[in-house]
């Protein structure tokens, strides 16, 4: 159902069961799948959004990346399928050629979030009221950042970390741990989202391992990964954590 006040493009590609709210604009690069809602006031551009998502009052997707110097290139967002976009959220689409800002499926951004060009953000994220992810920002699976926290361009978010409120966050968080303040640092291993996530108990207490050698051995960061890989038995979540901190280009929080 489409309100008669919406303005939607005769080149938008629009699903079955989809619905567009009052004076919401569709314009003609846009690829909407089958049972999305679109609420009221809602702009989207240069997007490709999956099935079953909910877009609330006055979000903006697809609009051109904050970036001085800006030249109009050919590029997009992309979002995935069941996910929850509440009011006034902004997501801006790559600002490179044939590039495209991602973000997966499942996820739940909250109100007045704002998720810059090329961002890529991953599954069952959770993004809370007022946080601002600059641009090249990756998340994880299942991360969860909390209100008012300022990422800087080029972080990574590892998967099941938590983020702490008005944290200002300029290095990588590692996965499974609790990351905060100003400039954030990490200051636990999020012990409830990995039982919520079903990771045992075993895990659980190898990852808290992990973290002593990583902040509490007064070992440096080289050492501690070694000390990790000798100590510690492998399995999926060690040898993530390892990798994602052997990758990290702007050093961990």
């Amino acid at each position: 159902m489409i309100h008669g006040t919406a303005i939607v493009s005769k080149n938008a590609q629009i699903g079955n069961g989809v619905e567009i709210g009052p004076y919401s604009i569709i314009e003609d690069d846009v690829v909407i799948g089958d049972g999305t809602k679109i609420g009221p006031y809602v702009v989207i551009k240069n997007a490709r959004i999956g099935k079953n998502c909910n877009i609330y009052l006055g979000a903006v997707i697809g609009e051109d990346p904050q970036v001085s110097g800006w030249k109009n290139v050919s590029s997009c967002v992309v979002i995935g399928d069941n996910n929850t976009v509440r009011e006034y959220v902004t997501v801006h689409r790559s600002f490179q050629e044939g590039k495209e800002t991602r973000i997966g499926n499942n996820n739940f951004i909250m109100a007045n979030a704002h998720i810059a060009h090329d961002c890529i953000i991953g599954d069952g994220v959770v993004i809370t009221n007022f946080a601002g992810l600059t641009g090249h920002v990756v998340v994880e699976d299942r991360a969860v950042i909390s209100g008012f926290v300022a990422i800087h361009q080029f972080v990574r978010i590892g998967r099941l970390s938590i983020l702490g409120g008005a944290s200002k966050v300029v290095q990588d968080v590692p996965p499974y741990f609790i990351a905060d303040g100003h400039p954030a640092s990490c200051v636990g291993i999020n012990s409830i989202g990995l039982q919520r996530a079903g990771i045992s108990t075993k895990i659980r207490q190898d990852i808290k391992n992990a973290y002593r050698l990583l902040y509490r051995s007064h070992l440096n960061t080289t050492q501690a990964l070694i000390r990790i890989k000798e100590k510690i038995p492998a399995s999926f979540e060690i040898n993530h954590l390892v990798d994602f901190i052997k990758n990290s280009q702007r050093g961990i929080c």
